[in-house]
């Protein structure tokens, strides 16, 4: 089988020492999935594909889950951030109007709704914030951190009892980003009356959260490539032990991709994956004008990009969710990605549930409102084999588990083989390309099968790989189930 040792997952990243984050650079090593599910995001367990390549997938348009018409509220309302906590979602957001007359912005404040599914949002009455007179509304913070409150459900083990709930906030540069906390989610303090990162622009949705796989604290936030205003509107990260003390911003990093001016970020674990980051930017073109009567130049669109060590991304230069054919979507500063993914039932009885992302439209031009888009489990990007047929075969790799498991879809006529093959590349006996029954169908988990049974287990450990053969169909993901000891 060769000399092939497994690879130590570490990375080097603002000069600390990243355990768990995997370094993109390609190196002659067998890779370790455990049994853990692993997407095809990227090309880190390709070896090669023939007549087959990697397609983002962009979501379906659904429902409006809210139109921001409170007195409170307004044309620039934004900055959204959802996620679920227990039965109950919640979601926050910057409530802001705008006077085109005047070009005068109404003062900062932070909203709150809530929601049993994520498609029904309602405005809690939360008697906390006066507004025109009366405590009578959702309202949760005002002030310098509204502007882009984001918050998050603090996911590290050492988090106290006092601050579940953290959150960013402040865009402007000589002010830098506060931090705030929060035992409920709903009632909110400074951590500290000092900003806790200070270098940056920040003009945008700044962010942060724990992420398990590198033991810390990582921010993304916004930076210009010119510095100041000037330039580039981009992307720089920090991490942090401690959510108070960060490292000095760097910026991220996208291969071949070129420069472009990315709004927003976006940028969260994988709940299902959780070592494989994903963001979703705006992207903004400053030049262009579709709507004549536009209040300003610029387009925005939302574009996918993952990591796997949270400095070096692959960016789709494809659209994530293109503006479409609704006028107000083609008005600068629409198309922002709320931030956060939810698991919603299908409208479609007798399906899975479905991720749910959502969009912003009518900015600027109102009502604003907040677009529900769906897609699959695991659904962003697939390996694609046309009907004419293609193939992968991955990289070696060791995992622990029983059964293949891989999330598929092909037509009537498609289909899709399963070989399994030492690290050379030689088919392993009873999983050859010629034991393996053809697989057509749709599903999100399907146990594959040779004709001697599924049974894997004997082969975990030992560096195998995987060849797919396939036409008009789409593999989005594999997993090995279930663990063993």
């Amino acid at each position: 089988m060769g000399i092939l040792a497994v690879w130590t997952l570490v990375a080097v990243w603002g000069g600390h020492l990243l355990e768990g984050a995997e370094p993109t650079t390609t190196v002659d090593a067998v890779r370790d999935i455990g049994s853990r599910l692993e997407l095809f995001v990227d090309d880190w367990l390709i070896d090669r594909m023939e007549g087959a390549r990697l397609v983002v997938h962009p979501p379906t348009p659904r429902e409006v889950v809210m139109t921001f018409d409170a007195p409170w509220e307004g044309i620039c309302t934004a900055c959204w951030t959802v996620f679920q906590d227990g039965p109950k979602f919640r979601m926050y957001y910057r409530a802001m109007d705008y006077d085109p007359k005047t070009k005068k912005y109404t003062p900062d404040k932070t909203a709150y709704a809530e929601s049993t599914d994520g498609i029904r949002w309602t405005r809690p009455n939360l008697g906390l914030i006066e507004f025109n007179g009366s405590k009578e509304n959702n309202l949760i913070w005002q002030g310098y951190e509204s502007h882009n409150f984001t918050p998050f459900k603090d996911a590290n083990p050492a988090c106290g009892p006092d601050a579940p709930y953290k959150a960013f906030g402040g865009g402007d540069p000589k002010k830098g980003i506060h931090i705030l906390k929060s035992s409920d989610g709903i009632r909110w303090t400074l951590m500290q009356p000092e900003a806790v990162i200070t270098k940056g622009a920040f003009d945008s949705q700044n962010l942060a959260f724990w992420w398990p796989q590198a033991h810390r604290y990582l921010a993304y936030f916004r930076t210009w490539s010119g510095g100041g205003y000037q330039g580039i509107r981009d992307i720089s990260h920090a991490t942090s032990t401690d959510c108070v003390h960060w490292t000095d911003p760097e910026p991220l990093k996208y291969g071949e991709a070129p420069h472009e001016h990315l709004y927003t970020n976006g940028i969260l674990p994988y709940f299902r994956a959780p070592h494989i980051l994903m963001g979703f930017p705006k992207r903004f073109w400053p030049e262009r004008r579709k709507v004549a009567d536009a209040f300003y130049d610029g387009l925005s669109e939302t574009v996918f990009m993952t990591s796997r060590d949270g400095v070096h991304w692959h960016r789709w230069q494809e659209a994530f969710v293109r503006p479409g054919l609704q006028k107000e979507r083609w008005v600068t500063r629409n198309n922002l990605t709320a931030y956060g993914i939810l698991v919603t039932p299908s409208d479609i009885p007798g399906t899975p549930d479905e991720l749910s992302i959502y969009t912003s439209e009518g900015y600027y031009i109102g009502p604003c409102r907040l677009r529900r888009f769906t897609l699959r489990m695991d659904g962003f990007v697939s390996v694609n084999a046309p009907f004419r047929g293609g193939e992968l075969v991955t990289k070696p790799f060791v995992f622990k588990g029983k059964h293949l498991v891989m999330n598929y879809s092909t037509s009537g006529a498609g289909g899709v083989r399963v070989e399994l093959q030492d690290a050379a590349g030689k088919p392993i006996e009873g999983y050859a390309l010629a034991d393996s029954p053809e697989i057509y169908g749709d599903a999100i988990e399907h146990v594959v099968s040779w004709k001697g049974g599924n049974d894997v287990a004997g082969l975990a450990g030992r560096p195998v790989r995987l060849r797919f053969v396939m036409r008009d169909a789409d593999l989005y993901a594999i997993r090995f189930v279930p663990p063993l000891p």
